[in-house]
């Protein structure tokens, strides 16, 4: 059984609640409290995320309330920051506001992004942009600012803190398995500027190189294609049968009928075949992130 079209997440969903704005204004105040410890300790950015195993990105956007904090963070900060037990104190709090803002998801994307969290596998095709949990804040942030109609400066934070929210995936114990195959065009097509295109090229080969994560290029070149239809995702749910997501423009789709989804899954593996290898894609990658440099 598959559900009918909805509205997409990425156009004209309904605005944020007020629990969604109560855990962005959390955010932003663990996020103080995490910059004037980290300030107070003499540190860097980059240097409190070296010592707790994360990115200098990850670290700004949490200090910058865009990206909702795990508990496995905030015990390693408050140990390390020797904060007393001020940021551990946070965790329930923020486990709460988390949870409601989850619960007003409209329902057509709250099934979705049930299924994401907890998924053991998830496969994406993307033929004309890079997956949201790829996706960099600064290319996330340049896509929601030259959308069409416009959206206003606070629903644009609020929208770029949901996408990097979601991104809790990708830190989470046990990973998912993740595939992924991009069209080469997607790559070179240097949305938000040559800097935020450059910072998305190597946070592409930072997650390619993960153990749990393939990443595969189509090139612009072949001439035979399995993926003309458009893109889509497939998840595996834990302990349940896997499911199809496709959306496009203002329409989404989640589909659990089997015959349908197998229809996809071998799809998918037919494209997987005529992309290039994970090693042929990271080594082009690499190669497109050095042409920009010069």
């Amino acid at each position: 059984m598959a559900s009918g079209p909805r509205q997409s997440d990425t156009e004209g969903c309904p605005e944020p609640s007020e629990d969604t704005d109560g855990l962005v204004d959390l955010n932003r105040a663990v996020g103080r409290q995490v910059k004037l410890l980290r300030e107070r300790a003499g540190m860097t950015q980059k240097e409190l995320g070296d010592r707790l195993g994360y990115g200098e990105d990850l670290v700004s956007s949490l200090e910058r309330g865009r990206r909702t904090p795990q508990p496995e963070f905030l015990d390693a900060a408050d140990d390390l920051l020797d904060a007393g037990g001020l940021l551990k104190a946070t965790k329930e709090d923020v486990a709460r506001a988390k949870a409601r803002a989850r619960v007003r998801h409209p329902a057509w994307f709250r099934d979705y992004a049930r299924l994401e969290a907890d998924a053991v596998e998830i496969n994406f095709y993307n033929n004309h942009d890079i997956p949201g949990l790829f996706q960099t804040e600064g290319r996330t942030r340049a896509l929601y600012e030259m959308r069409k109609p416009l959206l206003d400066e606070e629903m644009v934070e609020q929208r770029v803190a949901s996408r990097m929210d979601r991104q809790e995936i990708l830190t989470r114990r046990p990973l998912p398995i993740l595939t992924v195959v991009i069209e080469e065009v997607v790559l070179r097509r240097p949305l938000g500027g040559r800097e935020v295109h450059k910072e998305q090229l190597g946070r592409l080969l930072e997650l390619g190189r993960l153990r749990t994560v393939e990443l595969q290029v189509m090139p612009t070149h072949r001439t035979e294609h399995s993926g003309m239809g458009g893109s889509f995702t497939l998840l595996m749910p834990r302990g349940k049968p896997q499911v199809a997501y496709t959306e496009v423009q203002t329409s989404a789709r989640l589909a659990t009928d089997l015959d349908e989804v197998r229809i996809l899954a071998a799809r998918y593996g037919s494209i997987r075949a005529q992309a290039l290898t994970p090693r042929e894609s990271l080594t082009l990658i690499e190669r497109m992130r050095t042409e920009d440099e010069h």
